[in-house]
């Protein structure tokens, strides 16, 4: 990424300012304000997470907030209530309070004599929840929002559950809030409160867990929170982003589809992160980008991005599979119009008994097929959400196709090109009552490899609905449709097209509750490909500018960071162990004089076919240290199940110096309710 040292505007720089609630609770923000805005009020950015903006986020809020103040606008960056530096405490999720302090964020930012008035939303993941969330709220001054790989829905395309299965990454996300909630304040920000500060978060610190464990259908817990509820609520302009690697792309259609307001979006093959910060590559100047977003429907300053298409895609191309991430993942920018695309023609390709039938032919006489899964059909899957660390992707799936039923195509005779959300049609039954199907669309390289390309998931109990699941009545066919994540990619010519069927994904989702056997009609079942060709178009598409930034904060390492995840197969016992190892490092902050410890440990483990044996443990560590100062919080959280009951035990110490000041434990009981 190119750093940019001279920018149009001076600025000037606020560590730390507090803004009142009404409820009398401060929040904490670090403030950029061009130093023009002193005789000539300027447009404002606001974003909003969890993340503290003291320390954790402060390398990347380093390099975006002087890069969009050097170009004009103030730039606030919030810590939500009970994080970081703020007052209070949080409780969950994009709560009330949290929303409403969001809109109170807001209104105090335009009153202040530096804000003309207009007010932008821009942030990833949390922060991008956050402006669809709020914009659906309308305060007045919000004049647009930038939202970066988030949700419209938050139960069906967020960390907690996929097609009604629970995602190994709900528990992963309960891990990561459960050691964020319970971090201190900095003394040197709020002085010699920070003590009881600290004490209020710990007495009110709680597993989130047991909030999504206690919701798994989707009910009005969630409803709430998704703005997919009322699209229309939503009236200003929207610019989407996401990648193809990441976990939340599916919304971002939806979103050009549903929203009745100038929106744009723009998928890369990039992982949950920044594009100009992208990984796979190539990574685009997406500040830039983000600029005239705001400068053409903040300002109504012409910038041509009302004259472009509404979808910038990254067409990928095939790659061999690999753990590792691709820094440069092959492919091409296309366009599209408007979504649903007419150029898009969904083809069905039927089943037989071993095969996708790509001229469409059906064998009516072709046997049913089962598949029982063994519990290590997954263990090679990687992150639903990957982050860009070496090794989240997912590998070669001939090791998952072992424990799963396949049908592949012939080698092409001409690339085949997709756009969109497979769909994988099914005349399937199950020996059980709660049975889940995992559909894998992969592509077989000439010499064998197989690269996973899309997938998804279906809990056959949420066959009609998420609201309302029902039990299957064990070997009655039923007639399923559902679709895979979406994708655009690019089969060459000689490779093959696979489909791969499978009773278990885990860790990626919680198995059911008994060992489940799947049989399917081939010659009822089919999948559907959301066939692209190439247009003419788009080789003329604008290209987007080098990613560039401000000068990022330096880091100190004393201990260098290391992402790891490693199977152990211990054949004695029969057990099967991934490790996930994520050390962001043990390093010093000289701009904060603060040193910092990050770690976080997940384990998922099974016994061969032992469905009581599944196992999720997940363990953290955080500290922070200067001179006269020293904290520290552990954290630990184990999720069992048994075909009844899921069982949550966890545990939290913190301490001040050497001296444990505060400890707690947790077991908890959730009925499984079809899940």
């Amino acid at each position: 990424m190119r750093v940019v040292e001279s920018f149009p505007y001076e600025t000037r720089h606020v560590e730390h300012v507090e803004i009142p609630m009404p409820d009398g609770v401060r929040l904490a923000a670090r403030m950029w304000i061009p130093k023009k805005a002193e005789h000539t009020p300027v447009p404002a950015l606001f974003e909003y997470i969890p993340y503290r903006k003291r320390d954790m986020t402060r390398e990347r809020d380093d390099i975006h907030a002087p890069y969009m103040a050097g170009h004009g606008y103030a730039y606030v960056r919030v810590d939500i209530r009970g994080c970081g530096d703020s007052e209070g405490v949080i409780l969950d999720q994009y709560t009330e309070a949290e929303l409403s302090d969001g809109v109170e964020v807001i209104r105090w930012i335009a009153e202040q004599p530096w804000c003309n008035g207009k007010v932008g939303m821009m942030g990833i993941s949390w922060g991008g929840f956050n402006a669809l969330q709020i914009a659906a709220r309308r305060p007045p001054a919000l004049g647009a929002i930038v939202t970066v790989c988030s949700t419209d829905d938050t139960y069906q395309d967020n960390m907690h559950y996929m097609g009604g299965c629970l995602l190994g990454d709900n528990l992963s996300e309960s891990t990561t809030m459960f050691a964020y909630q319970s971090m201190p304040p900095d003394p040197v920000l709020v002085g010699e409160r920070w003590r009881s500060m600290w004490i209020e978060r710990l007495e009110s610190c709680d597993q989130w867990l047991t909030t999504w464990l206690a919701h798994q259908y989707r009910d009005d817990y969630w409803k709430p929170t998704s703005v997919c509820e009322d699209y229309s609520a939503i009236q200003v302009p929207v610019m989407a982003v996401s990648g193809w690697a990441d976990g939340f792309t599916n919304a971002l259609f939806r979103l050009m589809q549903h929203l009745d307001v100038p929106r744009m979006g723009l998928v890369g093959p990039w992982s949950h992160m920044y594009p100009h910060m992208g990984v796979p590559g190539p990574a685009i100047g997406f500040l830039q980008e983000a600029l005239r977003w705001f400068d053409q429907y903040m300002q109504g300053i012409e910038t041509g991005i009302e004259r472009e298409p509404r979808l910038r895609i990254w067409m990928q191309d095939s790659v061999p599979p690999s753990f590792l991430a691709h820094q440069e993942r092959p492919g091409r920018w296309v366009a599209e119009p408007s979504w649903p695309s007419p150029h898009i023609e969904l083809k069905r390709w039927p089943l037989d008994e071993r095969h996708l039938c790509v001229d469409g032919t059906i064998d009516e006489h072709a046997r049913t097929r089962w598949v029982r899964s063994p519990l290590t059909t997954g263990l090679h899957a990687g992150k639903w959400c990957a982050y860009g660390a070496a090794p989240d992707q997912p590998g070669d799936q001939r090791r998952e196709d072992g424990g799963s039923l396949f049908f592949e195509t012939p080698p092409l005779e001409e690339p085949v090109e997709i756009l969109g959300s497979p769909e994988v049609e099914l005349k399937i039954a199950a020996d059980q009552p709660v049975a889940q199907v995992v559909a894998r669309l992969c592509e077989v390289l000439p010499d064998g490899p197989v690269t996973r390309v899309t997938y998804g998931v279906l809990n056959l109990t949420h066959r009609e609905s998420n609201d309302d699941p029902k039990p299957l009545t064990p070997e009655e066919p039923v007639l399923v449709r559902f679709p895979l994540n979406a994708v655009a990619q690019r089969f060459r010519k000689n490779h093959r097209i696979r489909l791969s069927l499978s009773t278990s994904y885990w860790p990626l989702v919680w198995p059911p509750p008994e060992p489940t056997r799947i049989t399917v009609w081939p010659n009822r079942s089919a999948l559907h490909l959301p066939i692209r060709k190439p247009r003419p178009e788009d080789e003329e598409l604008r290209p987007f500018g080098p990613p560039e930034g401000a000068k990022a904060s330096r880091s100190d390492y004393i201990v260098p960071p290391k992402v790891n995840w490693r199977v152990v197969r211990d054949l004695r016992a029969e057990r099967s162990t991934l490790e996930v190892t994520r050390h962001d490092g043990h390093y010093y902050m000289p701009q904060v004089d603060l040193t910092i410890v990050k770690r976080t440990v997940e384990l998922y483990s099974s016994t061969v076919n032992d469905f009581d044996s599944i196992r999720g443990e997940t363990r953290t560590v955080r500290s922070f240290e200067r001179r006269g100062w020293k904290t520290r919080v552990n954290t630990r959280s184990v999720l069992t199940a048994t075909p009844k009951h899921f069982r949550l035990h966890a545990n939290l110490d913190a301490y001040e110096g050497d001296e444990r000041v505060f400890t707690r434990t947790w077991t908890e009981l959730f009925e499984r309710k079809l899940v």
